[in-house]
């Protein structure tokens, strides 16, 4: 158990700041990474290609057909052959990525619990894919024209059923979660006054310890689910590696994202982003039957294999719509560190140097770039740089100026 407050102790954090070792492997590691992520969207993106022009897909579809007449059936055996074909040849990268982890001791997963790890997902992903994918083809059969609304309202019951289910059924696949009070009851009981403080009563019996020192060294908490399904996570490396009161300020930043109708928002923006991705797969889909059909050995939109021409289709929009999407989710990151500082004002002593000090521990764990490229930022950070992050943290004081508080009143 880390002690109770060791940051007030400690020479002021004003600033991100790593030993020049770190620094150097933090820059090293976030570039690594960046290519990483343009390289995949490349790769992905090209590979699709080929599936198409050397008439893999058609082979795929072609083997279906021959199975049964049945279009279920037909299903059952191209989405798996199209899925596996995908993941094979993504799989270098992956391993290229977990080993870049484990080099730069971000990861300390073994190579057969990692490789259990990407079996576990590529399944639950290749089922789900066929769920998805004989419910899309149905709607294209039942309205070539249409089939991208009547597609939307399954896939939006799917996604809400997946934020529901995750925390129950996907997630204790890969980690082992166990109750909060069982091994550290103390914190428990920090954590419920928080969540009343913050308007969020989440109960002690929805508060879970995940394990994740296991895998990394990384630290982290989370709230998830929905409904019946809500609760608060934190990593056992968390507890390791923050006092009490810089846990308290990552666990407040979270519930921000709750108290602040986040989850909710992101489900609603999400759907309504969705039918547009839908509608723009439409119009994608017909143009490129229209100018490759032939080449591709494609017969329509509710041929199979015209399933990678979406595939193809989907991986350009996601790309593009990358700044976008990472600009919203900086946005919410940002007011949900307002809402952490807020909500552990007054609970802590020193609160903003508790959250400047999590904040320089957060990045010499994760090897957080200390000066990311602002193009970088503007096209795939998440969150706002963490140089950033922790000097807003010293920054925000509406109490000394007497001002109201955004959120936290």
């Amino acid at each position: 158990m880390p002690s109770e407050s060791k940051t007030t102790e400690q020479t002021r954090t004003e600033q991100y700041t790593l030993s020049h070792g770190r620094q150097a492997k933090a820059v090293a590691y976030s570039r690594a990474g960046y290519t990483l992520y343009f390289a995949s969207y490349l790769l992905g993106g090209l590979f699709l290609f080929l599936i198409l022009r050397l008439g893999w897909a058609a082979k795929f579809r072609d083997i279906a057909e021959t199975v049964s007449d049945k279009k279920w059936v037909q299903g059952l055996v191209f989405v798996p052959l199209l899925f596996l074909t995908i993941d094979v040849v993504d799989l270098p990268l992956r391993l290229y990525w977990h080993s870049l982890s484990l080099h730069y001791e971000q990861s300390i997963q073994g190579w057969g619990s990692w490789f259990w790890d990407w079996t576990k997902g590529e399944s639950l992903s290749t089922a789900f894919g066929i769920v998805v994918v004989l419910i899309l083809f149905a709607a294209m059969r039942r309205s070539p024209r249409r089939w991208w609304l009547y597609f939307w309202f399954p896939a939006v019951l799917i996604l809400l059923g997946l934020i529901v289910l995750t925390p129950l059924v996907i997630d204790p696949l890969f980690d082992k979660f166990e109750p909060l009070a069982k091994e550290h009851p103390d914190l428990v009981g920090a954590i419920e006054k928080l969540t009343k403080h913050a308007g969020v009563p989440i109960p002690p019996d929805r508060m879970f310890l995940m394990v994740a020192s296991r895998k990394t060294n990384a630290i982290n908490a989370y709230v998830t689910g929905l409904g019946t399904s809500k609760r608060v996570v934190i990593w056992d490396t968390a507890i390791q590696k923050t006092s009490n009161d810089e846990s308290l300020f990552i666990v407040g930043h979270e519930l921000g994202h709750y108290a602040l109708g986040h989850v909710r928002q992101g489900f609603l923006l999400g759907a309504a982003g969705l039918l547009v991705a839908l509608y723009f797969l439409f119009r994608g889909l017909h143009w490129a039957l229209g100018r490759w059909a032939r080449d591709w050995q494609l017969y329509g939109q509710e041929d199979w294999a015209s399933l990678a021409v979406l595939l193809l289709l989907l991986q350009v929009l996601l790309f593009v719509s990358s700044p976008v999407i990472s600009g919203y989710s900086r946005m919410q990151e940002h007011a949900a560190d307002v809402y952490g500082l807020e909500v552990i004002h007054g609970l802590v002593p020193d609160s903003a140097e508790v959250a400047a000090h999590a904040f320089q521990v957060l990045g010499e764990l994760d090897l957080s770039d200390p000066n990311p490229p602002p193009f970088i930022t503007f096209w795939l950070y998440s969150h706002p740089p963490l140089a950033d992050r922790l000097v807003f943290a010293h920054t925000y004081d509406p109490w000394s100026r007497g001002e109201s508080p955004v959120y936290v009143k």
